[in-house]
């Protein structure tokens, strides 16, 4: 008997092609509709696999959702309170990663070699992280920022907020697509839209920055885009499906799954903080490729 070839669905259902005969084989189980936190890691990183840019695999998103749907102001999702990320295994941006062990992300060459040196370095105490300068960790990495935080839901924007250095993301829920290609510059924190499929806020991120995922992690070039689904999994917790695509840098999308987790004190508050008021976090990289302090002073009455 023959029978139409087997095509791939947006989140990985397999179906048959008209002009199916006869008997078949036993059909794969049918995945939920949507993707969930109940998935295997191995399915979202399939889904990653099946889409080659992070706006085609945002568009299938949308697609099967139906375009998503507009919050009604009356029928928000309670993401209320502040959260803070568990640091679990260091803040390696796949927090499934054990610390010390080589990173989940399929690297190519040239940016496997730059993650060795930068292991390497480290063991002869040779260190230097952007963001030692006060600036903004950007994204994708302002997903394991330690600190922390709040998600601000109203119905044509979401803002994500992190403590540090007052960090904000806002992702625009409505309606609106991306700047047109000749009005963009990279921003730490790019430009990010989304739509609502039930619970789930579904992301778009590009016109990112160049950065480095953490410490000891590998770095990311400017043209990194993300894709997130963001669900608050129970009362206190808050997760992220997040799907990386780098071309210059990696091979397949990076998928990783960040938490959340709500704090329980209810008079907490995020306060504003910047690292660049002290003159003790005035410094800079010298020769040796490491952080130096230009005017560390510790006594008493000093600035």
């Amino acid at each position: 008997m023959t029978c139409g070839k087997l095509i791939t669905g947006v989140l990985g259902v397999i179906a048959l092609a008209a002009g199916c005969s006869g008997p078949t084989e036993k059909a794969a189980p049918k995945p939920a509709a949507s993707v969930l936190p109940e998935w295997t890691k191995e399915q979202k990183i399939d889904l990653g696999r099946q889409h080659k840019t992070a706006e085609a695999l945002y568009n299938a998103l949308k697609e099967q959702a139906k375009g998503g749907q507009k919050l009604a102001p009356d029928a928000l999702p309670d993401w209320r309170g502040v959260y803070s990320r568990p640091p679990l295994n260091g803040f390696t941006f796949d927090p499934e990663q054990a610390q010390g062990s080589p990173t989940t992300a399929k690297l190519t060459p040239e940016f496997q070699a730059k993650l060795a040196k930068r292991v390497e370095d480290l063991k002869k105490g040779i260190e230097w992280d952007p963001i030692s300068l006060c600036r903004p960790p950007g994204h994708p990495r302002w997903l394991t920022e330690p600190f922390t935080r709040e998600f601000i839901v109203t119905p044509e924007q979401t803002w994500l907020i992190n403590e540090m250095v007052n960090d904000i993301r806002r992702v625009y829920t409505d309606g609106r697509g991306h700047l047109p290609v000749e009005d963009r510059v990279p921003i730490p924190n790019g430009d990010s839209i989304g739509f609502w499929d039930g619970p789930r806020l579904i992301i778009h991120t590009n016109q990112l920055m160049p950065g480095i995922y953490q410490r000891a992690n590998p770095d990311y070039t400017e043209q990194v885009e993300t894709v997130e689904i963001w669900q608050k999994t129970d009362d206190k917790t808050l997760g992220v499906d997040v799907w990386v695509y780098d071309p210059p840098a990696l091979t397949e999308a990076w998928y990783v799954r960040q938490t959340y987790g709500k704090l329980s004190d209810p008079d907490l508050r995020i306060r504003y903080w910047d690292c660049a008021e002290s003159s003790n976090n005035s410094v800079f990289q010298n020769k040796e490729g490491t952080t130096e302090f230009k005017n560390l002073n510790f006594e008493k009455g000093k600035p």
